[in-house]
């Protein structure tokens, strides 16, 4: 698996993304071949550069008190 970065472009009434030769040739890439992509417009964050980019919908002091609710030993 291999990550490359690539710019759209307008075929018709599509978007298409056109794989670069060396990708092609070292991935083993066939015309009408099937392949999967992960898209995202946003980088990719690689380990330690995850640190603080999760949202959370509740307060820390709020899961804290079910994570310990979850856990008491009776």
């Amino acid at each position: 698996m291999m990550e490359i970065k690539a710019k759209t472009k307008k075929w018709g009434n599509s978007i298409g993304v056109l794989i670069p030769k060396e990708v092609v040739e070292e991935e083993k890439i066939k015309p009408n071949q099937e392949i999967t992509l992960m898209i995202s417009t946003k980088p990719i964050t690689k380990g330690r550069d995850i640190f603080g980019t999760l949202k959370f919908n509740e307060s820390t002091e709020k899961l804290m008190r079910e994570i310990d609710k979850e856990f008491r030993v009776f």
